[in-house]
């Protein structure tokens, strides 16, 4: 993903933290936050953003990817940019975590979301292997991604870029608003 910075850039699920720790290390202005509904990734992220340098621009929160309150956790109405990466695959309500996160995108602003795909062009056996390792982990691939990502662009006035990379194994989108 491309970002122009500085910006304040939200992190749904933030999960281990490396992805807000990277934003952090090549946009040193940004203002990063992260919500999470496990305090054990929470305190992951802290330590990943405290390595990175940016504890004193970076607030986490405990919330649920499918409803929380931006201004309520983290005095923001909205975000210019709100990324989503490899976490809707293990998001029981997909779809409106999808959908919420859209909705704290300002206007000008983008969603980006990056997540397994449904390896359409790799090989069967692979495919199947790796289908079955992701399950251990509770990973189902969203195969109606691309799909309710359309949705719900159309409902908030967005546009779609969609890319299927390395034959399938992953899919990333992005909703500009």
């Amino acid at each position: 993903m491309t970002l122009a910075a500085p910006g304040r850039d939200l992190a749904v699920p933030v999960g281990t933290g490396r992805n807000l720790a990277l934003v952090a290390r090549h946009y040193p202005k940004a203002r990063l936050v992260g919500l999470d509904i496990s305090s054990e990734m929470l305190r992951s992220a802290e330590a990943a953003i405290a390595r990175a340098g940016a504890h004193e621009r970076t607030l986490l929160g405990r919330a649920d990817a499918a409803a929380f309150d931006p201004q309520r956790l983290f005095g923001e109405p909205g975000f210019d940019r709100v990324f989503i990466s490899y976490s809707l695959s293990m998001i029981p309500d997909w779809e409106r975590a999808l959908t919420q996160a859209l909705s704290v995108v300002e206007p000008g602003g983008a969603l980006h979301v990056a997540d397994f795909g449904q390896q359409e062009r790799l090989p069967r056996w692979f495919r199947g292997g790796l289908r079955a390792w992701l399950a251990k982990f509770h990973v189902t691939p969203r195969a109606h991604l691309f799909d309710a990502g359309r949705r719900a662009a159309l409902a908030h006035g967005g546009a779609v870029a969609e890319a299927r990379l390395y034959r399938g194994y992953a899919w990333a989108m992005t909703i500009s608003r």
